[in-house]
């Protein structure tokens, strides 16, 4: 046996290598590769998109936008042009869960703050307290970096609208007044394509480890 083994030592290594390669070529190949989806408004919970566009399936991106940041520089979507950013809807003066999804943002900034890609994008939903002064405080107090973080102000109807029929993440507020809003812990990742390919609990850590991971992703599509 053992001078069989010998004799053919060769076309046993050869065949055992093959058989590696093989078997590696075949669990690759079988292997599903991750995908990030893309999210059209058909795709959500009606209860977070506005009834005007519930019914679109395909081809759905954020609309052009015009806000004012924490050093009253106006905001556009060509700020913001061919990168991958996270957008949330918050109020300085929340004492819920405001809080707790601002000290997870400045996590996501501490991991893409090298990697000029990525960017933030946090809208309040209560402009009418929040203004330019109100933002640029908080975001000092909460250690924003103002070139990865805007903190926008802006028209309540604008904002609403933006919530509802692009990002696709806040549920109304009281039915009485149309453009009250309730804030909610989504936090709203958005490609270089302004596509929607992904919702996340901005209270819970395990969604903003998923959250980073998933920005790698697509910083790597």
């Amino acid at each position: 046996m053992k001078s069989i083994f010998i004799k053919y030592r060769i076309f046993f290594g050869v065949f055992f290598v093959l058989s590696t390669i093989i078997l590696y070529l075949f669990y690759t190949a079988l292997k599903p590769s991750k995908t990030l989806p893309i999210y059209n408004p058909a795709d959500v919970n009606p209860e977070l998109v506005d009834s005007t566009v519930q019914y679109i399936s395909k081809y759905h991106t954020i609309a052009d936008f015009s806000f004012v940041n924490q050093n009253g520089k106006t905001i556009t979507q060509k700020d913001y042009e061919g990168k991958i950013y996270v957008a949330d809807f918050f109020f300085t003066t929340c004492g819920s869960i405001c809080p707790k999804m601002t000290g997870n943002l400045i996590e996501v900034q501490k991991a893409i703050i090298n990697n000029p890609k990525v960017m933030l994008l946090s809208h309040t939903v209560f402009p009418e307290n929040d203004n330019v002064a109100v933002l640029k405080a908080y975001a000092i107090k909460n250690g924003v970096d103002d070139s990865k973080w805007n903190l926008v102000t802006g028209d309540k109807k604008e904002i609403y609208t933006m919530a509802r029929k692009s990002y696709l993440a806040v549920k109304l507020g009281k039915p009485s007044e149309l453009y009250d809003m309730v804030h909610t812990e989504n936090f709203v990742l958005v490609d270089g394509k302004r596509r929607v390919r992904g919702f996340y609990d901005g209270t819970k850590e395990e969604d903003i480890q998923k959250l980073i991971t998933d920005i790698n992703f697509l910083s790597n599509e």
